[in-house]
């Protein structure tokens, strides 16, 4: 195996990691502050292809792959985790779903503008009363005349407030469980639809967090994405990549937060030494260098088994296990090293310690991670 990045790869970093240091660091603050997703950002991201980072160019996409959609959410998450949230929020859910199971007329009439960054995707699975227990949705869809009518509400949908493409999923069936699920596209402004209250949330406050209100909400036959009763089953393939993206956040977060950590270790001077002199430090920050680059190359394998075309279930969650978890640990030795400025918003390590836990609890909690992992090897020996 060659781990050698290319010389396009090399080049995908440096332009991202540019781009994030130049329009994203200098805003991260207020941006937090305000707990509200920049949409005057959206035409600078879609201009960088970050909108559609995988999907083909004859969509408006970059027609990238795997490995470089994770190398730009690293990169954006190494400078501003919401931002990166939102992005892969945007590029590995809702947008995903429909590249994945729209029918041609679908794809190209919604790729493009999601791809361009002139509507922002939303992806409602979530319900208060099914989280990690997904199979069990209350929201409902009925046959009508030309279309569907949709009832329910969903919780903790990213760009609930923003979206003007939504992919919701509705029970179809009652009678077939998981199987009676299906999914449907419904535009900001249908009639029925109606955004809930914005989420007041611990960290990756730029990324906006909000419910779903459904009532009677008509959506044309057209807008069924994918099969009838088929929508679970898509939402669980649609996880199985979306989780890579979380891993690459959590990995670039990570990374970020090592920086701060070294660079506040270098100029930190206690006893008349840097800190960073210190063996105490010097092991934490050794710890936290090998732990990253080990979540790292977890992510990218798994990314580059999906760019063969695996399956990644498996593959997938140990990638977002591994550096979510990861990313905890080295986001706290962050703060633990800046000591008190670590406390203080004046200082990175405050805003990646906030940040880093949603790693651990979107697109699956860490729980479900190894429950997926045990399930895959003890399948696999029955």
């Amino acid at each position: 195996m060659d781990f050698r990045p290319t010389d396009e790869q090399r080049l995908l970093r440096q332009s991202v990691r540019e781009f994030a240091e130049t329009e994203l660091a200098p805003h991260r603050m207020a941006w937090d502050e305000a707990q509200g997703f920049p949409l005057s950002l959206l035409p600078r991201l879609g201009g960088l292809g970050l909108m559609g980072i995988q999907f083909p160019e004859r969509y408006g996409g970059a027609g990238l792959d795997a490995v470089d959609y994770c190398i730009c959410i690293e990169e954006l998450a190494r400078v501003d985790p919401s931002i990166a949230l939102s992005v892969a929020a945007h590029n590995g859910l809702s947008s995903a779903h429909v590249h994945l199971f729209g029918t041609d007329a679908q794809r190209a009439r919604w790729l493009p503008p999601l791809a361009a960054g002139r509507r922002l995707g939303a992806w409602a699975l979530t319900e208060s009363g099914a989280g990690s227990d997904a199979g069990s949705l209350r929201t409902s869809a009925r046959r009508v005349d030309g279309g569907w009518r949709l009832n329910g509400s969903k919780t903790f949908t990213t760009h609930a407030t923003l979206a003007e493409t939504f992919v919701v999923m509705a029970v179809t069936d009652a009678t077939k469980g998981a199987h009676g699920i299906s999914a449907f596209i419904v535009e900001r402004g249908a009639p029925g639809l109606t955004p809930g209250r914005k989420e007041n949330k611990l960290g990756m406050r730029a990324s906006d967090t909000a419910g779903l209100s459904l009532d009677d909400c008509f959506v044309p036959a057209d807008q069924l994405l994918g099969a009838a009763g088929h929508g679970f089953i898509d939402a669980m393939r649609v996880l199985d990549a979306g989780r890579i993206g979380i891993a690459a956040l959590a990995v670039g977060l990570a990374q970020g937060a090592w920086e701060a950590a070294r660079r506040h270790a270098v100029g930190r001077e206690q006893f008349g030494h840097p800190i960073a002199s210190f063996q105490a430090i010097q092991f934490k920050l050794a710890d936290m260098a090998t732990s990253i680059e080990a979540a790292r190359w977890l992510t990218y394998r798994a990314a580059w088994l999906k760019d063969g075309g695996a399956a990644t279930t498996r593959e997938s969650a140990m990638a977002k296990l591994l550096a979510s978890e990861t990313a905890v640990r080295v986001a706290e030795e962050g703060v633990q090293i800046h000591g008190g400025y670590g406390f203080v918003k004046d200082y990175p390590a405050e805003k990646f310690f906030r940040d880093v836990k949603l790693t651990t609890i979107g697109e699956g909690t860490s729980e479900i991670q190894r429950l997926i992992i045990a399930r895959q090897y003890l399948d696999a020996a029955s």
